[in-house]
């Protein structure tokens, strides 16, 4: 299995993890995915953040991370999965706040992102549950610890 993940900085921020972490963590996330595959990771400020929230889940405000799969059964697009976006600006907040490194905030998002392209989602508590559960396990098996952890 191949896993393609293009990245796009539509940022100024400097401190967002480099290339290379943002690959290793997508495919972490996919290691169980049985095909070859591609994503694309796009790292955004906070007025691209706010419109795309704004536009998708007409929600106010950016967020973390949106994750937008790309579902054609892998017929036309040769294995597109979709596309992640990360928002620079709050990720380093929230990470600030909860005191956490940058580096495992992002690798949580980004493995959160990963697993909602794949189908995994946290809308009812068991399927919550089991996601997290799951990327806690990931985290962990990079070095990390769980995200939480209350």
């Amino acid at each position: 299995m191949k896993i393609k993940v293009d990245i796009q900085r539509a940022t100024d921020a400097h401190d967002i993890p480099e290339n290379r972490q943002l690959r290793k963590w997508a495919r972490a996330a996919l290691a169980d995915y049985d095909k070859d595959a591609a994503l694309t990771i796009r790292i955004v400020d906070k007025k691209e953040g706010t419109e795309l929230n704004r536009k998708w889940r007409n929600a106010k405000g950016p967020t973390n991370v949106l994750s937008f799969p790309y579902d054609d059964n892998n017929r036309v697009a040769g294995g597109l999965l979709g596309d992640i976006i990360i928002c620079a600006p709050v990720i380093k907040s929230e990470a600030m706040k909860q005191k956490k490194s940058l580096a495992s905030h992002c690798a949580h998002m980004v493995i959160h992102g990963a697993l909602h392209l794949i189908g995994y989602d946290h809308i009812k508590p068991e399927d919550a549950r089991e996601m997290e559960e799951l990327e806690v396990r990931l985290l962990k098996n990079l070095g990390y610890t769980n995200p939480y952890y209350r």
